[in-house]
């Protein structure tokens, strides 16, 4: 599955921040998902 990830949701995923989800958080780390950030987060 891809995974669009905006610029606060991929913060909180790399700050171990608990604004995500458990659920968010597993499907990002999951290696059968492709997680993007959208080039306007950069």
């Amino acid at each position: 599955m891809r995974i669009l990830l905006d610029t606060h949701s991929f913060l909180w995923f790399i700050a171990g921040d608990t604004r995500i989800s458990a659920t968010a958080r597993s499907l990002i780390a999951d290696g059968g998902n492709e997680a993007l950030l959208s080039i306007a987060s950069l």
